[in-house]
């Protein structure tokens, strides 16, 4: 059986598993389509939530950013990671003894105002439509290659896909699909890493193989993986880094970024009580960690393999012949994600770090540059055809990628539908529209909202970093400061909540658009995007921390300069702060 029909079984049979879900758990109401009910089991939520939480970015990205970076890189893993834990300790249970249906209905009662509300409708469609054009375009890349068509007729299919399932069964179709989603991407994830820390350290517990010995050389892997990468004039993969700065504000960015994102908020409204809120945010941790204990052994596994693959003999012997590359090269370049060229002519795949440090050591050994260029995003994918594992795994870990992906998408294409069809029409234009005319008007804001984020898949607005760059730095600048201050402050007003958002808003965008381009439009940057043009050293990527800060500084000082909250205010406040009575979900 061909690897091609293989691929489509195992792909086939999830989405009809999706599509089979979808249709048993069709919405009727709005409280289904919205919070699924309210009456999610905790650990059905918690497995939604780590299926929601765990999207293309955690599937198929952060293994290979690790991979390509090394320690340097954990800060994502640590980010993402710590940002989980915020919200379930700091946001989940407060927002769910709120008892509304999204956050901006959180905000806009907090605080009072219809002008609130807006601004939080703002800043959540703004950052749920960069972040989702993420997932769909890593659902493109993946149908494309495990299904043999073009990224853009890839990204159509993962499109129909989540529209059949989502604006069918709103967040209670949602929930259950992504409780699918999350057994087949953990699956996926963690069986081609138990191989392939058998084999390379006789260790079947992949984040236990990542200390262990490697087999072949006798040495622990990681100080073979730093030997490796050494000699080819890569950093050490354990390196320490440089800028301390950087790296605790850009992990600082990604937590409260993290924690701010709304479509992992919303999952804590289906459960029946706060309690429910609270375990369900400990069982999400637990099914996080499956994957996340993983990840860096398969980011380290995956680069060790990749660097013996072209140097089977070590790094200081010839490279293999091009014309001897293993079959899953011509597989992937057939993608454009490998490319390679021939810049000494002498048939072979010279990789290593072309750099000035490095160019002396290269001379002497014929090398005229770096000719394998491998996009870092691929290595999950590829990591079972690297390792020569069975056709079948081939096919899970196809079927896996394509679940994080959609069961990411599908939620934020759930927020931002929630907060155009509940917030912005329900709540400010049309407050008389029927239960029928909202689920419609729900429904039609999806379709729309799906469409819109294919077209940007097919055309991004700059590169895949810069995009979840500034989805988080909304998220971390805007939506986080104005939720804590929410639930914890007493004295922040309507007008300082209002221009606390704008202010974190508009400074973060105005930095990230200084270095990257504005809009992302190639060549529109002020500056270039050096360490030495950093204002204080701050790179643009951890800039929401900094966002985040001046949000909350210019709401407490305008709360301080205006009128006190009213007394009714003040009170909700306190009632929320306390779990215990809280109700389910209303409409308002």
């Amino acid at each position: 059986m061909s690897q091609f029909t293989i691929n489509l079984l195992f792909v086939g049979a999830s989405f009809a598993l999706y599509f089979g879900i979808a249709i048993w758990a069709r919405a009727g109401s709005t409280k289904e389509f919205y919070v699924a009910g309210g009456g999610v089991h905790p650990v059905m939520n918690g497995m939604a939530t780590a299926a929601d939480w765990m999207s293309a970015a955690s599937f198929i990205s952060m293994a290979g950013l690790i991979a390509a970076g090394g320690y340097a890189n954990s800060t994502f893993l640590m980010g993402w990671t710590g940002g989980y834990v915020l919200l379930a300790m700091l946001l989940a249970p407060y927002l769910r003894k709120f008892g509304k249906f999204t956050v901006p209905d959180f905000i806009g009662d907090r605080f009072y105002s219809k002008t609130a509300r807006l601004v939080a409708v703002a800043c959540l469609i703004a950052a749920s439509v960069t972040y989702v054009i993420g997932q769909m375009t890593g659902a493109g890349v993946a149908f494309s290659r495990f299904l043999e068509v073009d990224k853009d007729t890839g990204l159509i299919i993962a499109a129909i896909v989540v529209f059949f399932y989502a604006v069918l069964g709103g967040m209670k179709g949602i929930t259950y699909t992504q409780v699918a989603q999350y057994c087949v991407l953990i699956v996926a994830y963690t069986i081609p890493a138990v191989f392939i820390s058998l084999q390379l350290t006789d260790t079947f517990i992949p984040a236990i193989g990542l200390f262990s010995e490697h087999t072949q050389s006798g040495v622990p892997l990681l100080q073979k993986l730093d030997e490796v990468v050494r000699e080819l004039g890569f950093r050490d993969y354990t390196a320490d880094v440089d800028n301390k700065l950087n790296m605790v504000l850009f992990t600082l960015s990604l937590m409260i970024g993290t924690a701010g994102l709304p479509h992992v908020i919303i999952r804590f409204f289906t459960v029946p009580k706060v309690a429910d809120a609270r375990w369900s945010a400990g069982w999400a941790l637990v099914f996080i960690a499956l994957l996340y204990l993983t990840a860096p052994a398969v980011a380290s596994m995956a680069r060790l393999n990749l660097m013996t693959t072209i140097y089977p003999e070590g790094p200081t012997a010839n490279a293999i012949n091009y014309d001897e590359r293993p079959d899953w090269i011509q597989t992937w370049e057939q993608t454009g994600l490998i490319q390679y060229e021939d810049k000494n002519g002498d048939g072979r795949i010279q990789f290593y770090n072309d750099t000035p440090a490095f160019s002396d050591e290269a001379t002497a050994r014929g090398w005229a540059g770096n000719e394998l260029t491998v996009n870092r995003d691929i290595l999950v994918l590829a990591n079972p055809e690297i390792a020569n594992l069975p056709s079948w795994v081939i096919g899970l870990i196809a079927a896996g990628g394509l679940a994080a992906a959609l069961s990411t998408a599908a939620g934020l294409l759930l927020a931002i539908s929630s907060a155009i069809s509940h917030d912005l029409i329900k709540g400010s234009i049309n407050p008389d529209i029927t239960e029928k005319g909202e689920l419609l008007a729900a429904r039609i804001s999806m379709f729309v909202a799906i469409v819109v984020a294919t077209y940007l898949g097919m055309n991004p607005p700059g590169f895949a970093a810069q995009v979840v760059a500034l989805a988080f730095g909304i998220a971390a600048a805007s939506i986080f400061p104005a939720l804590m201050m929410g639930i914890f402050s007493k004295r922040v007003n309507s007008k300082g909540a209002i221009l606390g958002m704008l202010a974190g808003l508009g400074c973060t965008l105005v930095y990230i658009f200084t270095y990257l381009g504005w809009f992302f439009i190639p060549g529109t940057n002020t500056l270039a995007n050096t360490p030495d043009n950093w204002l204080f050293g701050v790179s643009p990527l951890s800039f929401g921390a900094i966002g985040a800060v001046i949000n909350f500084a210019v709401a407490f000082i305008v709360s301080s300069m205006t009128e006190d909250v009213p007394q009714d205010v003040q009170d909700l406040v306190e009632s929320v702060r306390y779990p215990k009575g809280a109700g389910g979900a209303v409409d308002h």
